[in-house]
């Protein structure tokens, strides 16, 4: 289930990083004018106004869109070492560098200030709305990679006696604090924005998604000075942060198959990798793309991965009951330990909290449908991803393996299995 949400997601997440690719360079010269929605759904996305299915292509996003599925087969076909290593090794670095003097800029603009305040001022009231907690689950599920697959495929790379909590933290708190990063920036250019139309910032409150991204902040690089050079950084950190978060999600789909059908990297790269991108290249280049990518990311954020962390918190709880096997493993290092309050988290609270969640935008899903997409559009094409997964589940369980987990490893990271066999 969890690697045909991320064979999804990778095939609709590589077109919003060939969006970014392309703005990058948009940007060189400010190309949206003073009408940059118009700019994006008319001119570069040349959106239909029927709600479909076609195959009308469009030249400006399948260029960027064969350079962004180039450059991540490429890199997955060259294997964790010597692919995802290195070029993590290069992008991480040089993200950093890049949003930090974007943020850098931002927080020094007129209006920053007011951006900030909203920004670090909590709305309690908020809190009392499920679909925001939903937001939120979607939001972190994705960020730390939960629930689809990346965090197991990852964490099989690690030594047998990593230090399992340490190292969780160390990327939890990594995470969070980017984002924390990412917020300053984004509500600091927020607050120019609304200082420049001499509204309240409140006011922006719709912004959001695509809009915020590929409308909001290209108007804004109209108005603010070095707006070229600030919307190159901008656009380009998207993109770079994007390519990171695309390639351990087609890790995921290469190791599922290279560990359960004995395929090499290199053939799960060209046979895996390229069906993702032909599926990728026919339906997210075309001028209908933008509801499909809208619905799918919905339906596969807010209902296939929190519905992939309800089952397994369920199962490994409840079921096979595997929590103080778990539990054990976590605490092997000197360290940070977990006590027994995280079985009760992982088997009744979480599942609980997530459960009731999930239940309840699905109703609002089946009752309301989501946006003002018709029902057959969502029903193909929303419900239709989550009965994909399910049917991928089935499948890959009846499918019979052909490698085992320590083969697995050997293949990926053989100096690691050397390490391993040594301290044995």
């Amino acid at each position: 289930f969890q690697v045909m949400i991320s064979f999804i997601i990778a095939t609709y997440y590589a077109a919003i990083l060939a969006w970014a690719l392309a703005y990058a360079w948009f940007s060189v010269d400010l190309a949206w004018g003073d009408d940059p929605a118009g700019f994006l759904f008319g001119e570069f996305l040349k959106a239909s106004d029927e709600v479909t299915v076609g195959f009308d292509f469009v030249p400006g996003i399948l260029a960027p869109l064969v350079i962004v599925w180039g450059l991540a087969l490429a890199i997955i076909a060259f294997g964790v070492k010597r692919g995802l290593e290195r070029a993590n090794l290069i992008m991480i670095p040089l993200l950093v560098v890049m949003f930090g003097s974007l943020v850098v800029r931002a927080i020094t603009l007129e209006g920053a200030a007011d951006g900030l305040t909203a920004f670090f001022t909590p709305n309690w009231e908020a809190l009392g709305d499920p679909q925001v907690w939903i937001a939120a689950y979607s939001q972190i599920f994705f960020s730390l990679s939960i629930a689809f697959g990346i965090m197991i495929t990852y964490s099989s790379y690690l030594r047998r006696k990593a230090n399992l909590t340490t190292t969780g933290l160390v990327v939890g708190f990594a995470n969070s604090s980017f984002e924390l990063l990412a917020g300053i920036g984004v509500f600091a250019t927020l607050g120019f924005m609304a200082s420049q139309a001499g509204v309240p910032l409140a006011e922006l409150g719709s912004i959001k998604g695509i809009g915020l991204a590929f409308v909001a902040f290209p108007q804004i690089l109209s108005t603010m000075p070095g707006g070229p050079v600030f919307g190159v950084l901008f656009f380009g950190s998207l993109a770079l942060a994007g390519m990171t978060s695309l390639i351990s999600i087609l890790q995921v789909v290469s190791a599922a198959f290279q560990e359960k059908l004995g395929l090499t990297v290199r053939q799960a790269a060209v046979f895996i990798g390229g069906l993702a991108a032909l599926i990728s290249i026919l339906l997210f280049s075309t001028t209908t793309a933008v509801p499909l990518l809208d619905t799918v990311d919905d339906y596969v954020n807010n209902v296939g991965i929190v519905l992939s962390a309800v089952v397994m918190c369920l199962l490994v709880g409840l079921v096979l009951r595997r929590l103080t096997e778990l539990q054990g493993h976590l605490n092997a290092r000197v360290g940070v330990t977990v006590g027994a309050w995280w079985k009760v988290l992982v088997a009744a609270v979480v599942p609980v909290v997530l459960g009731y969640m999930l239940i309840s935008h699905a109703v609002d899903l089946i009752t309301e449908g989501y946006g003002d997409y018709p029902t057959w559009f969502l029903t193909a094409f929303g419900w239709g991803s989550i009965a994909l997964s399910v049917l991928a589940a089935v499948v890959f369980v009846v499918v019979p393996w052909r490698h085992s987990a320590d083969d697995f490893v050997a293949d990926a990271l053989p100096e690691l299995a050397t390490t391993e066999r040594r301290s044995a």
